[in-house]
Formats: structure tokens, sequence, C-alpha cells
């Protein structure tokens, strides 16, 4: 008997996850009592979870509405971050934790009582399950007199020291790492110190690293000009010894973030007081050899930071959050959500494969209401943090899995049809978002900023030129929505598609003053995302292993894992691919490529392309291969600032140095490591090789990392 059978067809939901993407959910994010009793029973109890913490913030006769909207867009492919998919509705089980990824410290002043008391307040963020940055150049430079002491200064690197020991124990403590990161001024006369910090064994562990860097910097190196290090002479100072400011070989006037106590002029620039002059080309060898060798430290190119910040006005940003990703001010803190591109994609490795433009736009809607209702539940530890959340309402919206997207789309990551896909994602969820922050304004109030007067200052008019030209003047009263959608860069930007909503948020307000950001998102991705790629980046490699902090082991744990585009081609298409393969039966297509198969100039297109419509920063890694030629390398950076970006980060696997979260097998095999263990007995052992010490097994690579800086045993 003849029999018809109805074959229906794959398509991105039926990939099933990854063993790896389901154990740091588990670990990771999923509810438990605290016996251990899972209360999320599957991800999708998660998803409910959130959506219901988030859906409770509304009014109560829309509070089931906003649910089952909310689910649809989690569903659909909103991933809020880590600390709101872990904490928010569980405050029954964590009431000590907050729903915010991203805070930057209040201004650290030059003073021993400052000093503490803001390694206190770190202290009790990292606690809470928050990043936390700083900027430690506005501490006065090693052998500086203080007065008060009747002794000189040991310089900020000491007290940084105080910080990184800080965050190991509390992290140890809390069972999450901590992360930190530390930005210092090109200009501080203790530069070279900062830079070669983690060439010490040890030192600075807990700390991500980045320079400040200036147009004037940049400047100065592309014409072999000196470079003046400088820092602030006091006021107290000045009235002593009544120095000539006007003398360009003593002094220099700059920006800075502390004004207090120190010599100001009209425009709002300091007077800083020369230490040393040196080329301003051999700092950036000094500074490029040791990105080159270390990956550290990372460029923060803070002049585009300040003149692309929509609240120029009334923020001097000088830090980030660990990764990058948000430039905030003082007591600044920013939530996240990343939206996974790869949901969108109809048709994966066909000719007629689409993303569904309209589907997206929706989805962004809807988290953009879900972010915005995080602040109301942020759970910050500090009144000031939390005073500044609610003031601003920020929030950083980006994406992950771009790269995975390329590929189920048929582009390679880099190429022109990239960079149009990049920077129409970032557009369209750029309106969306704009457009919902009217709407919002109009249903619940703008964000508090949009309703206060400023008065207009010489700074100002100095910083936005067109002020004048529209009739403002020094001493005038403007409300700050005029000030963020009138004046500020981005949102002059967004007016050149939008104008009528640029206009329209410029007469009621906006919900909150960010919207966008694109995170690492490295775990969610792996988890609820089946690894997708990460954030804006390429796959890191199809086929690599991930070192994750177990409690309980003493050292990492090496585990495989796959990409979402690779899982995705062996289900839908070859269940016989296999990175590498060579054969008609296991080959990939060619636009299955990996992160070191990219040239660095491509890394940095596609973050520019992202870049012109992400209100905040980016977090990207530019991978190039060990043998990359240090010569070209150089010029990435200098090529990332000609593009406009506000930060750059590059990785070159150099396992004398680290080895990384991220390791691809053969790098594990080509690297021979040699060390003395605790009892004297000398190993050497390629990096993939297993080792049994102290009653565990251990690869040679993690437990060299580990006994080499310290952490063996801690975790």
């Amino acid at each position: 008997m003849n029999t018809v059978v109805k074959i229906e067809p794959k398509d991105i939901d039926s990939i099933p996850f990854q063993e790896a993407s389901l154990d740091i959910w588990d670990k990771k994010y999923r509810l438990t009592a605290k016996d251990g009793t899972p209360i999320d029973k599957t991800m999708d109890d998660t998803y409910k979870r959130v959506a219901r913490a988030l859906a409770d913030v509304e009014r109560e006769e829309v509070r089931d509405h906003w649910y089952e909207r909310f689910l649809w867009a989690l569903r659909r492919g909103a991933i809020p971050a880590g600390r709101i998919t872990s904490n928010a509705g569980a405050l029954e089980h964590k009431p000590a934790t907050s729903t915010i990824n991203c805070t930057v410290s209040g201004t650290i002043h030059d003073s021993m009582d400052d000093i503490l008391g803001k390694v206190h307040e770190a202290g009790l963020t990292l606690k809470a399950g928050c990043g936390i940055g700083y900027e430690h150049s506005t501490l006065r430079p090693r052998g500086a007199y203080v007065s008060g002491a009747g002794a000189y200064t040991s310089g900020p690197l000491s007290f940084m020291d105080i910080f990184d020991k800080m965050c190991f124990t509390v992290s140890s403590a809390g069972g999450r790492r901590g992360a930190q990161m530390g930005t210092f001024d090109v200009g501080h006369p203790d530069v070279m110190e900062f830079i070669r910090a983690k060439r010490e064994g040890g030192r600075l562990r807990q700390f991500n690293l980045s320079l400040l860097i200036t147009d004037e910097f940049m400047q100065a190196v592309r014409e072999s000009r000196d470079w003046k290090l400088a820092f602030p002479l006091s006021r107290k100072e000045y009235e002593e010894e009544k120095p000539d400011l006007a003398d360009p070989a003593r002094f220099i006037w700059r920006e800075w973030p502390v004004h207090e106590n120190y010599v100001v002029n009209e425009q709002g620039l300091v007077a800083c007081k020369v230490y040393k002059t040196l080329p301003a080309r051999r700092m950036w060898d000094v500074i490029m050899t040791s990105t080159y060798d270390f990956a550290e430290p990372g460029f923060v190119l803070i002049d585009r930071a300040n003149e692309m910040n929509n609240n120029w006005w009334c923020e001097n940003i000088r830090a980030t959050n660990p990764c990058g990703e948000q430039c905030l001010p003082p007591y600044g803190a920013c939530l996240l959500g990343s939206i996974n591109l790869t949901r969108f994609v109809h048709h994966p490795f066909l000719p007629s494969a689409e993303f569904d433009w309209t589907e997206y736009r929706e989805v962004v809607k809807i988290f953009t209401r879900m972010l915005d209702n995080v602040v109301e539940i942020n759970g910050l530890p500090l009144e000031k943090q939390r005073e500044e959340i609610r003031r601003k309402r920020r929030h950083g919206m980006g994406f992950l899995g771009l790269g995975s997207a390329m590929a189920l789309l048929g582009m390679k990551y880099g190429s022109p049809e990239s960079l149009k896909f990049t920077e129409d994602v970032s557009r369209e969820m750029a309106v969306a978002g704009w457009e919902e922050a009217l709407e919002l304004a109009r249903e619940k109030g703008p964000a508090p900023i949009m309703t206060e007067e400023f008065t207009v200052t010489a700074e100002m008019l100095r910083k936005r030129p067109e002020m004048a030209r529209d009739g403002w003047k020094a001493g005038d009263g403007i409300p700050g929505r005029l000030l963020h959608a009138r004046y500020s860069r981005y949102m002059q930007r967004v007016a050149g598609v939008a104008p009528e909503l640029v206009e329209q948020l410029a007469e009621t307000g906006a919900r909150f003053t960010h919207h966008t950001s694109i995170a690492p998102t490295g775990t969610i991705s792996l988890s609820l995302a089946n690894n997708a790629s990460n954030g804006i980046e390429p796959s890191f490699a199809h086929h690599y292993f991930r070192n994750v902090i177990r409690p309980g082991r003493k050292t990492k744990e090496k585990i495989d894992v796959y990409s979402f585009e690779l899982l995705a081609y062996r289900e839908l298409v070859n269940p016989k691919a296999e990175p590498g393969g060579t054969g008609e039966s296991d080959r990939l297509p060619d636009y299955f490529i990996a992160s070191d198969h990219i040239m660095p100039k491509e890394h940095v297109d596609v973050q520019a392309a992202a870049q012109k419509w992400v209100d905040s920063s980016i977090s990207k890694t530019a991978n190039v291969p060990t043998d990359f030629p240090y010569e070209k390398f150089k010029d990435i950076y200098l090529y990332a600032h000609e593009r406009g970006l506000k930060g750059c980060t590059t990785f070159r696997f150099n396992p004398e140095a680290f080895q990384g979260v991220l390791v691809k097998e053969q790098d594990l095999k080509n690297t021979v490591y040699k060390f003395t263990l605790d009892d004297g007995t000398v190993v050497e052992a390629r990096g993939d090789e297993e080792i049994e010490y102290d009653g565990e097994m251990h690869t040679a690579a993690n437990l060299f990392d580990a006994l080499r800086d310290g952490y063996y045993g801690h975790f």
C-alpha cells in the first residue's frame, strides 16, 4: 500500500542545545533553592521568571498583558544580561544581589581617606554581583610630596594593588569572579608603570587595563612630536609659588575630571605641571609592544567617547565598565541586554535566506520596555548609584550572534555586504529604540534629567558652537531634553534618518538618555543562545575549548564547545560537516570563517559600521594570529582612531603571558609548558595534556596559569 509522509522542513528552532550550553545555564542562570533544588525546571522557566519580575513593574491592570509580550520577546531572541537573567524574580532567594552588570566608581580623589572609601564602596558593589571600573590617574604620581604625611607618595599603581586584592577576596568569598576595569590617562607621569604593570607575575590579575587615549596624543604620534607627561597643579602650590602658567615648557592646560582644589580656566581646562617630556613615538612603541605581547592595555579613545556622549553637557567620562562597552560617569550604572540575531534568519544556508526585519523591530521595542523596567528593580548597593540610574535611566541594548547570523545568511564576516548588514542591524535597533523612548515618555514620563534646567556655560559653548549660533549665551537656562536631543552629536546623527522623531524627543524628552551598547555576551551566548557568536564578534572557532571556573575545582576546567552555525549546518544541511574538512562529504562553505581568519582591518570596519548607530560603546576584540607581523599590528590602533571608534582591543595568543578563556586545540598542542610544582617536580607537557596534581586532573595549560598567577585552589 502506498503511503504519503509529510516531511516538516527544519529551521533554526529545531537546533538542539549542546551539553556545554545547558551546563552553563544550569550553573550560572538557573534559579535554585538554598539546598540546591532547581526552581527553574527548564530554560523556559527562567524566561518566565524574568518576564514576571519585569511585568510586575507595570500598572496592575496591564501586568498580565506585558508578561505575555515580554515572554514572547524572550522566546524570540531577547536575552537580558547575566545579572538580570540570574537575579530578576529571585529576591526571595538572593536578596542582596543586583540586576545591573555595569558600574563605575565615584571619582577617586587624591587623599588616603577617599581612596579607602572607594575601596569600601567597590567591595559592596562587587559583592552585589556588579562589575566596576575606576580611573586611578586622578592620584598624584610616584614620588610626589604629601605635605600632610610629611612623606612621598608611592603612586597610583600601589593603590591599584589594594583594589586588586580586595576584588580577589570578595570574589573568592562570593563564588563569582569579580570584574574590574582600571583606566589611566596617557598623559600621567606614571603611565609607563601602568603600561608595564601586568608584566609582573600575578599583579593586577583582577583588572582589565585600558589607557585613556586623547586626540592630542594621537596627533603627537602621527606628527612625531614630543609628548608631555603632566599632573594638575594644586591651588595651594599655585598660591605659594605663583608660577607663570603661560610657560609651555612647565605647564599645559588639559581636560581633567576633578576641578576642586586645582587651577581651572574659564573654558573648564585644568593647569597641569609638566613632569617629563618624551617623544610620542617612543611611548607609542612601548604601548604597542605591551599590547602585542600581553593584550593590554586596551584603548579607550576618551575624547571620542566624550564628544559623542548623549549627556555631553553634564558628564565627563573617564572610566568604563570591565569590558569597555559602557562609558560611564562617576557612580554611573547601566543595565544590559542583547538580541540574538540568529533567531530572525529564515531559510538559513539557502539562496533564499533572509532576515526578518519586521519581527526584529518588534522585539527591539518590547525589549526596550523590559530593560527600562529593570531600573525599578536595580538592587544597586550604593545610594549614589541608585540616584544616578533613576535620574538618567540609561540602558545598553545590543546584539549577539552577528557572526553566526552572517554565516546563516551566506555572508563572509568583514565583506562589504556584511558591513552593510551590520550597519542596518544597528541603525534599525537605534531608531526602533528611540521610537519606544518617545512612547514610554508619553506614557510614564521622561527621565528626570530631561526636565531639569541647566545653565549655559562657556565650556558648553566651546564644545557646541552651534548653540551660540542658535542664540544661546552663557547664563541662559536650558532644559536637559534640548541639550540631549538637539545638541548631542549622536542624536544629531539619528535626526539625519528620523528628523521628526528627534524633534518630538526635543519637545517631550526621552524616557532614557542612552539606549544601545554591544557587550561581549560570553556566557549568555554560550548558554541561552546555544553558542551563537559573542556580541559583534565572528565565531572564535567552530570547535574549540572554553576554560570555565567550577566550584570546588582548583584550576579551570576545559570543556568542548561548537559554534551555533556548525550545529545548525549539521542539523539542516550536512551532519558530517567538519571544520577543516576538505572532501565533498565533510567540507563547510567558504563563508564559515573564524576570528583569526579575519584581517584586523576587517574587525575594525565591522566595529565602525555598528559604532555609527551605537550611542554608548562596543566591546570587541580583534584576534590576530600569533605570527602576525608587529609593524602591521601597530597600524590597527591608528586605523581604529581614524574610523571613529571609542575603543580598541586586540588578542594575540601568547602562552608565556596567558592563554585566555577561549582556546583552540591546535594552539594548545603547539605549546609546551615547563614549570616547577610545589613538591619540586619539573613538568614539561603540551598544553592539551592532562596532568594529575593534588588529587585532580588538569590540563597542563590551566595548571600552569593557576600556579603562576596565584589563583590555584581559590575557586
